[in-house]
């Protein structure tokens, strides 16, 4: 079990440590004219108060578009309609794509995604209080009791796993097996997530 455990954390910890370093920059940088455009009207504004709430304020809303306008931000709002449906948003939606790599890397996505999201203070919170506080348009929460059961059904039937498609590449010889594995597995997960998601909602 020792040896296992072992085996299991040095290589998950390869792949979180690349995936998380790989999506560090894309949810950092962003077009630079989107960038720039942000940085001068926050900046403009920035320059008119000196009251640290509202300078506070500010930056939380520079650093959350810079966020959502980022490579990172742009894919996620691509694919957002997908995955709405399940009850995720654009965050989410990364992590998902980010964690077909291996799916320990949900978490470490998501801790990434929240740092770069709040530059203030709150950057020292947890990211379970950041997630807490994550909100759609309309103010209600992001992370419901629907939202936690659905994305746990999604995760135990999706085949998010990369090299356990290769293992099942290598024992069957061909990339039929792995890939209908994979398409069918990720379809009953969508299914059934959305199944829950709608009852519990």
């Amino acid at each position: 079990m020792v040896e296992k455990a072992k085996i299991f954390v040095t290589d998950a910890g390869k792949v979180i440590m690349v995936i998380s370093i790989v999506l560090w920059f894309p949810a950092s940088y962003g077009p630079s004219k989107r960038m720039n455009e942000i940085e001068s009207r926050y900046s403009a504004q920035l320059e008119q108060t000196t009251d640290t709430a509202q300078i506070q304020e500010l930056e939380h809303g520079m650093a959350s578009e810079k966020l959502a306008n980022s490579y990172a931000g742009i894919l996620g709002h691509a694919i957002e309609p997908v995955v709405r449906p399940l009850g995720f948003d654009w965050k989410i939606g990364i992590a998902l794509i980010s964690s077909f790599a291996a799916r320990e890397v949900f978490v470490g996505t998501m801790a990434i995604i929240y740092s770069v999201d709040e530059d203030d203070d709150s950057n020292n919170a947890p990211l379970r209080e950041k997630m807490a506080q994550a909100t759609w348009k309309d103010g209600s929460p992001v992370y419901t009791f629907a939202t936690g059961l659905s994305l746990m059904i999604f995760y135990a039937f999706a085949m998010q796993c990369m090299s356990t498609m290769a293992v099942v590449k290598r024992e069957t010889k061909s990339w039929t097996y792995p890939l209908v594995q994979f398409v069918y597995m990720t379809l009953l997960a969508y299914v059934c997530s959305w199944a829950v998601y709608q009852i519990f909602a």
